[in-house]
């Protein structure tokens, strides 16, 4: 035989076990702040997702997928995120998204991702139209406004003893929709609303504080994100207002203390997000943790974990529709059914199922104190589904 035949057999030869060998790209895609005031929280919950991801490669690539995540900056901002989701619908290869951290960014990015079938897994968003429009596309593992707002006003009213509470809010459809059911559950307490307003404002808080002065609330509730509350909240006791402060699971990070200094001290806020200290005994928790801890230098905190549950939700969901499929790559609307009807274990927050509209049947809520520059787990409260 010639040289020239055996090098042609082997070139393929070399070609045809390459493409029995060959992996199908598939990705999901998060989207969330990395950027900006608010990049905090929206890394933890890229990072979360990814730590997710790569627990679930081995798996796909047995089915003969290339599985990865891509990372969309949508800085806290709608039109960025509703670009990213845009850009999301042109990249066939991407099947579904874990995000957003806002509220006001999910409502226009999951409409934006709707008509191609994007499903959206939603680590944070809390606003009750998140879910009210009835996408097929939205869901999310967190508890709603109509739950978070009430449970804000019981610990108002209960622990804190509030006779009278200052309403604030960031203009946000997360501030906003958060405040509306705070006040709700207020009023029918009786419970007197000293004030009420929202600020888009940043650096200086002086007329707020001046109202606040005059009308002496027992409490102030602010439905708004760290990086703003922080620096209203310093102000705040720079100006000798010292009483309880209480907010939202926009509060649920670390530059809160750093932003806020000794300011941060007496503030109070509930979460859709479990704490460390929620999990540390389950074993896979201190897993997931330490592995946070080594890939990004830093701990792991309540958004990362949801980052993280909300991916593996995700990738379930993904998996049902590959098996419903032949094992054989599924379509978008594929996914996007499966997500729907997917029951998601081994979850660090418990197992996840959605109803009709893509809410969480069941979740849980926490209650966080910060004083002396700490968290600390004040109550754990137990939500469940008003629609099946």
């Amino acid at each position: 035989m010639k040289k020239t035949s055996i090098l042609a057999l082997t070139l393929l030869g070399s070609l045809t076990l390459g493409a029995a060998s060959a992996q199908t790209s598939l990705k999901i895609a998060s989207i969330s702040p990395l950027s900006g005031g608010q990049s905090d929280l929206g890394s933890q919950i890229k990072n979360g997702a990814q730590l997710a991801v790569n627990e679930y490669v081995a798996q796909f690539k047995k089915l003969g997928f290339d599985l990865s995540l891509t990372g969309y900056d949508d800085q806290a901002d709608p039109a960025t995120g509703t670009a990213a989701a845009r850009k999301i619908a042109a990249d066939s290869s991407i099947l579904a998204v874990v995000g957003t951290l806002n509220s006001g960014v999910a409502i226009p990015a999951s409409a934006a991702l709707a008509p191609s079938h994007v499903a959206m897994v939603s680590p944070a968003n809390t606003a009750n139209q998140v879910t009210d429009r009835g996408l097929k596309n939205m869901n999310r593992i967190v508890a709603r406004d109509d739950a978070q707002g009430p449970a804000g006003a019981n610990f108002l009213t209960g622990k804190l003893k509030a006779k009278s509470v200052y309403l604030l809010n960031d203009k946000t459809a997360y501030g906003e929709g958060l405040v509306t059911e705070v006040k709700k559950a207020l009023l029918a307490k009786n419970i007197k609303i000293s004030g009420d307003e929202g600020t888009e404002e940043k650096s200086d808080f002086s007329a707020i504080i001046q109202k606040i002065k005059l009308t002496k609330p027992d409490a102030i509730y602010f439905g708004g994100i760290y990086n703003q509350i922080g620096v209203f909240v310093k102000q705040l006791r720079e100006q000798g207002v010292m009483v309880p402060l209480v907010g939202g699971d926009g509060l649920d990070s670390e530059q809160m203390v750093t932003i806020g200094g000794k300011g941060s001290d007496n503030v109070y806020y509930t979460t859709v997000a479990a704490p460390a200290e929620a999990l540390v005994a389950l074993p896979a928790a201190k897993k997931v943790a330490d592995a946070y801890s080594k890939a990004y230098g830093k701990d792991i905190q309540g958004f990362g974990i949801f980052g993280y549950d909300a991916a593996k939700v995700t990738l379930q969901g993904v998996l049902l529709a590959v098996k419903d499929n032949g094992n054989k790559l599924p379509s978008r609307e594929q996914v996007e059914t499966a997500m729907r009807k997917v029951r998601a274990t081994g979850l660090l927050s418990g197992t996840v199922q959605f109803n009709s509209m893509g809410d969480r049947k069941a979740a849980k809520m926490y209650i966080m104190s910060i004083n002396n520059g700490k968290f600390t787990l004040d109550s754990t409260i137990n939500v469940k589904s008003a629609i099946n």
